[in-house]
C-alpha cells in the first residue's frame, strides 16, 4: 500500500481521473477539432491518393478525427457519444502541445508556429517529432487494418522541409522502417474489432503500442534538446520516462479523464528561471506535476530503472491498477 501511495503522489499530475461528468462532451475536444477534416474528402487528392500534410496542425488533427470517428462503433458498448474511446488521449495530448507552444520552432530559425493562430508544426520541435509517431503510425496502421475504409495505397503523408529520412509517409514505408510500431498498433486494432473485446485488454494493447512507439524513437531526436532551455529539455526527458510508468499502470485515456488531467500540465514552454514548486504563473498542481516528474526522473536514474521494473510488477494485477486509479481520484479531488 505504501509503495502504491508514494508513486501515486508522484504521477498524479501526469494523468488522473475525475468524478466530473460533462454535459457537453464537444466542449472537451482538442483545439480546432470542429474545423479539422472529419473524413478523407477534406483532403487533397492526387491521382487517386489522399495527400495529408502532418506539418499543418489542423490536417494532423483531422487524421485523429477520422480515427476517432471510424473507431467509435467499437467503443459504443462502453459508453455513449464515443467518450470511452481510448484513442482520445492522442489528439488531446497533441492539442496541449499546440496550445502550450510546444509545436513551434524552438530554434527560432524560422517563424513556424510563432505567429498568431499559426498552424505550422515545426520539424525541429522535439514534441512534434515524437508526436509524429503517435499520429501517423496509429493512423496508417488503422488504414492497413481496414478500419478507415480505404486501401493501403490510397493515402500519403507530406514530408517536412528537412530531415525527411527520419520519417515514413505511407503504409509500405512505415512497415519497412518502423515495423514493430506498426505491428503493435495493428494488434490493437485487430483485438478492438473482436466482438469479445473487453476494456481491460484494450488498455493492454493500447499501452503496448503507445510505449513501443515512444521507446523506439526517443533517442532518434535527442539532438532537438539543444533547441530548448535546460528546464524544458529536462521536462521532455522526464515526460518520456513518465510515460513508461503511466503505460504500466494502464491509465484509461478516455475523453473526460484526459481533458481534466491536462489542465495540470505546464501551460507554456519552460525557461531556465522556472523552479517548481515556485513558478508564479503556474497553478499549485501544475507546479506539483513538475516537482513530481523531477522526483520520478531522479529515482529512475538513481535506481538504474529498477523502480520501473518494480512498478511494472506492482501493476501486474487489475486490483493494483484499480487501487491506483482510486488514489488518483482522491488526490485530484483534494487538489481541487
Amino acid at each position: 500500500m505504501a509503495f502504491l501511495t508514494c508513486w501515486a503522489c508522484v504521477l498524479v499530475g501526469c494523468l488522473s481521473a475525475s468524478f466530473t461528468r460533462a454535459s457537453d462532451l464537444s466542449g472537451l475536444c482538442p483545439p480546432l477539432w470542429k474545423e479539422s477534416p472529419g473524413d478523407f474528402s477534406g483532403y487533397t487528392v492526387e491521382n487517386g491518393t489522399y495527400i495529408i500534410n502532418p506539418w499543418v496542425f489542423s490536417e494532423k488533427m483531422g487524421m485523429y478525427k477520422i480515427l476517432l470517428n471510424k473507431t467509435a462503433i467499437y467503443f459504443a458498448k462502453f459508453a455513449p457519444e464515443n467518450e470511452q474511446n481510448l484513442l482520445w488521449g492522442l489528439p488531446l495530448q497533441h492539442g496541449w502541445q499546440y496550445s502550450s507552444g510546444r509545436l513551434a520552432d524552438p530554434s527560432q530559425r524560422t517563424d513556424c508556429g510563432h505567429k498568431p493562430d499559426d498552424l505550422c508544426v515545426s520539424v525541429d520541435s522535439w514534441w512534434a517529432d515524437l508526436n509524429y509517431f503517435l499520429s501517423v503510425i496509429p493512423f496508417l496502421a488503422a488504414v492497413d487494418s481496414g478500419i478507415l475504409g480505404i486501401s493501403s495505397d490510397q493515402v500519403r503523408l507530406s514530408p517536412p522541409p528537412k530531415d525527411q529520412t527520419r520519417f515514413c509517409y505511407d503504409v509500405s514505408g512505415c512497415h519497412s522502417s518502423f515495423s514493430e510500431m506498426m505491428n503493435k498498433w495493428i494488434d490493437f486494432y485487430q483485438y478492438m474489432k473482436l466482438p469479445s473485446s473487453n476494456f481491460e485488454d484494450l488498455l493492454k494493447y493500447l499501452w503496448a503500442a503507445h510505449t513501443t512507439s515512444l521507446k523506439n524513437i526517443v533517442k532518434s531526436f535527442e539532438d532537438r534538446y539543444d533547441f530548448y532551455s535546460k528546464k524544458e529539455s529536462e521536462f521532455a526527458r522526464k515526460w518520456a520516462i513518465a510515460v513508461e510508468y503511466i503505460g504500466a499502470s494502464r491509465i484509461p485515456t478516455t475523453l473526460i479523464r484526459i481533458h481534466k488531467s491536462q489542465k495540470h500540465l505546464p501551460p507554456r514552454i519552460l525557461v531556465n528561471t522556472d523552479t517548481a514548486p515556485l513558478i508564479s504563473d503556474f497553478t499549485a498542481l501544475q507546479n506539483t506535476v513538475l516537482l513530481g516528474l523531477n522526483t520520478l526522473g531522479r529515482v529512475d536514474k538513481t535506481s538504474g530503472s529498477f523502480s520501473l521494473t518494480a512498478w511494472k510488477i506492482a501493476m501486474k494485477t487489475q486490483t493494483s491498477r484499480k487501487l491506483l486509479l482510486e488514489l488518483f481520484d482522491i488526490l485530484l479531488e483534494i487538489s481541487d
